[in-house]
């Protein structure tokens, strides 16, 4: 099988800088190339992809060791010793409908400690374990014992609809900036990290936090584990996806307005590109990324290949009319690519229209779905209303 030729196009949803996209961002669909994207199904070795088995055992690792290599970055899984501690600094904002926890992860390795802090939401008088869904975020979720933005984390809607929520701060394990990323769990527990073309960067902190607070969830008596849903906006949608490649315990993954280097093709070379993203992000991914700022057709995956590293598990994108700096055809053109894999291998049934501009209404399909929505960058609660109709049928 020769590697497909699409006509494609390309990049992020981040917070659309203004100046950079100013400046540099190509907005016009004529000036997108057509492209070759490499083809998920043809092994390095040549041998064409047909099998569950070959797909396990030769093409996923290939595509998996590429991402961890070239992307993102190493996510490192060994520690010593993990130990939780449920603390109450804070009120309950909803002492009606839900039980707050405030829990004090503390992770050892090589004798140094790091802890980190995630507050979790359960049902009220719930009989039995409830699903959870955890959202990694940027904001300040929880200062002064209330929410920052109940559209972005909607506590109470998910708690009404029979879900566990619980959300950590990005920043509790890797700081969000160039200058200090360094200060969390990188130089405290895998200093062997630092420096390397590989090494682990801030993404690869943030999954390592969704990990953790994984490891709490699955020996919690009032939480379905197996039935887990891992979310991510932005930059932490990137993060979530890498998470879940990495971490089989999520059962849904979903990312929102992810962008570049996360749900949208690179090569398409449309809002945000590699080189804009690494210049202004250094410390995101891995550097040996930056080895294809402005040479994208070099690189030797792209991110329709993502998908297949989380398959059969299920998968959820979504982009916003406004934000063309996450490149919202490029998402689209990411999850309908990568769900070939889902029909192809497991033999989901999976399809998507051809059409990207006539798309008025959401694409829930068996473990794969997509929407994208009037406005601007930004996790709404009309975001989660749809998505959480794709969780009802696929969770």
């Amino acid at each position: 099988m020769k590697p497909l030729l699409f006509s494609v196009a390309f990049l992020l949803a981040q917070i659309p800088m203004k100046l950079f996209a100013q400046n540099e961002a190509n907005y016009d669909e004529s000036k997108v190339p057509a492209l070759i994207l490499p083809d998920p199904f043809v092994s390095e070795k040549g041998f064409l992809i047909k099998s569950q088995d070959d797909w396990e055992k030769v093409r996923r690792p290939e595509i998996f060791d590429l991402f961890e290599s070239e992307v993102y970055g190493i996510l490192p899984k060994d520690f010593d010793k993990i130990s939780f501690e449920v603390v109450s600094e804070k009120s309950n904002p909803y002492p009606d409908i839900a039980e707050l926890e405030e829990v004090n992860i503390i992770v050892t390795r090589n004798g140094k400690s790091h802890t980190m802090r995630i507050n979790l939401f359960l049902p009220k008088d719930k009989k039995t374990p409830t699903p959870i869904v955890l959202l990694i975020n940027y904001l300040p979720a929880y200062p002064e014992g209330k929410l920052v933005d109940e559209a972005f984390w909607p506590v109470p809607e998910l708690i009404k609809r029979g879900f566990a929520t619980a959300s950590f701060h990005a920043e509790t394990v890797a700081p969000d900036l160039n200058e200090t990323f360094l200060d969390g769990i990188i130089s405290t527990l895998y200093p062997e990290q630092i420096g390397k073309a590989n090494g682990m960067k801030a993404y690869g902190a943030w999954g390592w936090g969704a990990m953790r607070a994984m490891d709490y969830f699955s020996q919690h008596p009032k939480i379905n584990s197996e039935k887990s849903v891992l979310v991510g906006h932005s930059r932490t949608g990137k993060a979530a996806l890498w998470t879940s490649a990495n971490d089989p315990r999520w059962a849904i993954t979903y990312a929102n307005e992810s962008g570049c280097g996360g749900a949208a093709i690179s090569r398409r070379k449309y809002g945000e590109t590699v080189e804009a993203i690494n210049t202004r992000f250094p410390y995101w991914f891995a550097d040996n990324f930056k080895k294809y700022n402005g040479k994208e057709e070099t690189l030797p995956i792209d991110q329709h290949m993502l998908p297949g590293l989380i398959a059969p598990r299920a998968i959820y994108y979504s982009s916003a009319k406004g934000d063309q700096w996450a490149d919202p055809k490029g998402e689209f053109l990411g999850i309908k690519l990568g769900s070939r894999v889902y029909s192809e291998i497991y033999g989901k049934k999976v399809e998507f229209p051809d059409e990207f501009e006539s798309l008025n209404s959401p694409i829930h399909q068996e473990s794969v779905g997509y929407h994208r929505r009037e406005g601007k960058h930004d996790l709404t609660w009309g975001d989660w209303e749809i998505f959480l109709e794709f969780v009802q049928k696929n969770l």
